[in-house]
């Protein structure tokens, strides 16, 4: 494996590495647009320069709401260049998360796309404008006649990169001087067990080296092409994907969402050899590959996370997918990275591990009191090193919680390690739930369900689903002297939260455990409902509109 010096260094000094050394190697195709690591470097540059001379400047903000594009990669890197910071944002997202992330992060520009999958973003933009006074700068990928929006100007892309002149370039250049690797340069937006999302803050140097540790361990080269069907607004795609590529010039092929039929003609056309995605892709890939659809002969390796896997089906992966996939544990605020086993790592050792820490980070389990416990004694999972975020934007009290005086970061997990060193996951400590490798908290979502005048309570936990993983499911009281129907509950959420937060069983007033404290004891409740669910052989709830479209 060729060893490559791993220096601190920006995401920007990275893109003028890549536009130098491997200028004409692929860089990124998005099934529309394909560049070169050079016209990527130009683009990025253009965009940055462009944004220079409208006045914004290094520490502001700007949101990335789009779909996995070539432009999503021209503004990640674009923003670095420019010494701003970028702050991802899913494309399923609502005008109320919109509004809380563009607001809190208090973004003076947001890259966006006119619509996609029936949401349409400058109509939801129009809608929660008049409450983001610091945003100036609609940038516009699509069609609008529009040129303003309150405050907003609206500026479509193409017009954007035509007004930056690659001749100002020494305005970057002296940009690049005054931005060092420890400075910020992301705020992910993950959402609390305790109430509104946490802006994590990850620096340049946490994200390019965590991203070289990873693809490192995937014995990353230059001739290497990685298929990301993941979204670029989480840190498996952005971080883990186009910058892991970066980190040794191989190239990125990217799709806008996932489709497992998409992904196998892609790799196939593409000669793709490298694969990203959660247990329920793969899942469904292999479905595909058994039906004798597709043969993915050129992978090599990829990386699973977000879910435990069957060693079944890791096993199933390396064999008919040609695919010897690695195991990666990780966490926002943790760059995201903290273990991944290895290529020759038994399968057992996959499916019922995460593998070892990465070369630069130390773990620990301990005990309630953050005392070490012995190997073989399950404790909460910490760890510390370069991937530790800067800490939450705005949110002290929530950083010192988070991270101790001596930099370990807490991660609410729940771990065991063996006496090979190797970390096993078996619970969490925090309430997330993760529904098909997405984070979903359930205190946002009780929060948003007692908005409904009907109901009084709402208690929210994870339940088994054997194709996402985990489902929401909710325990609802409704307001004395009301009543309400499973049904209008998740009718309620369908189209205001995230499709992932919506319920999808709902229980009416169902008992719910609690401790000797009154504290709710959710693990129990979850237990309670699955097993519920098992014996009584109860449905999922389709959402209406969902089940009427069908219909149509």
């Amino acid at each position: 494996m060729m060893e490559e010096k791993v220096e601190k260094r920006t995401l920007g000094d990275l893109l003028v590495r890549n536009g130098t050394v491997y200028g004409d190697r692929p860089a990124i195709y998005d099934g529309v647009r394909r560049l070169t690591y050079r016209e990527l470097m130009d683009e990025a540059d253009r965009y940055a320069i462009a944004l220079a001379d409208l006045g914004i400047d290094i520490g502001d903000r700007i949101g990335i709401w789009l779909p996995n594009s070539v432009e999503w990669a021209v503004a990640w890197y674009g923003n670095a260049r420019l010494g701003a910071i970028t702050v991802p944002m899913d494309t399923w997202y609502k005008p109320s998360e919109a509004e809380y992330i563009l607001g809190h992060s208090e973004a003076r520009a947001v890259i966006v796309a006119d619509r996609f999958k029936g949401s349409d973003y400058i109509e939801m933009l129009r809608g929660i404008i008049d409450r983001l006074p610091n945003l100036k700068y609609i940038i516009l990928k699509g069609e609008s006649d529009e040129k303003k929006i309150g405050n907003a100007e609206i500026i479509k892309y193409e017009d954007l990169i035509a007004m930056g002149a690659l001749s100002k370039r020494s305005v970057l250049e002296e940009r690049a001087r005054r931005i060092s690797p420890d400075d910020v340069a992301f705020i992910l937006y993950t959402s609390g067990t305790t109430g509104r999302p946490k802006g994590a803050m990850l620096t340049h140097h946490n994200i390019v080296h965590n991203a070289y540790q990873v693809a490192n361990q995937l014995q990353t080269t230059p001739d290497d092409i990685f298929l990301l069907p993941v979204p670029f607004s989480h840190c498996f795609g952005c971080v883990m994907g186009i910058t892991g590529a970066g980190n040794f010039g191989a190239s990125v092929v990217s799709l806008p969402g996932f489709d497992p039929e998409a992904v196998l003609k892609t790799i196939e056309e593409e000669k793709a050899t490298i694969l990203y995605g959660v247990p329920t892709m793969f899942i469904r890939e292999l479905e595909l590959v058994k039906a004798g659809k597709y043969d993915p002969k050129t992978l090599r390796t990829g990386i699973m996370a977000g879910a435990p896997c069957p060693v079944e089906t890791v096993r199933e992966v390396r064999e008919l997918m040609h695919c010897n996939v690695l195991i990666a544990y990780g966490l926002t605020e943790a760059s995201p990275v903290i273990t991944m086993t290895s290529l020759d790592d038994p399968d057992d050792v996959r499916a019922e591990t995460v593998g070892k820490p990465l070369p630069g980070i130390e773990v620990k389990i301990v005990d309630e009191n953050h005392n070490p416990v012995p190997d073989g004694t399950m404790g909460e999972l910490a760890c510390r090193g370069y991937n530790v975020m800067k800490g939450y934007f705005k949110m002290p009290e929530e950083t010192r919680e988070a991270i101790d005086e001596e930099g370990w970061l807490y991660s609410g997990d729940l771990a065991i390690r063996d006496e090979n060193g190797n970390i096993r996951i078996v619970g969490r400590k925090k309430e997330m739930i993760i529904v098909g490798g997405f984070n979903v908290y359930p205190r946002e979502i009780e929060e948003f369900l007692m908005t409904h005048p009907k109901i009084g309570e709402a208690t929210v936990v994870g339940v088994p689903d054997p194709d996402l993983g985990e489902v929401v499911a909710a325990v609802v009281k409704p307001v004395p002297g009301e009543t309400i129907t499973p049904q209008e509950v998740v009718d309620y959420a369908y189209g205001q939260i995230a499709s992932a937060k919506v319920p999808r069983y709902v229980f009416i007033g169902a008992e719910i455990p609690v401790s000797g404290r009154g504290k709710v004891q959710k693990y129990l409740l979850s237990k309670q409902l699955a097993e519920e669910i098992k014996e009584k052989g109860i449905q999922k709830i389709i959402p209406t509109k969902v089940r009427e479209k069908k219909r149509g």
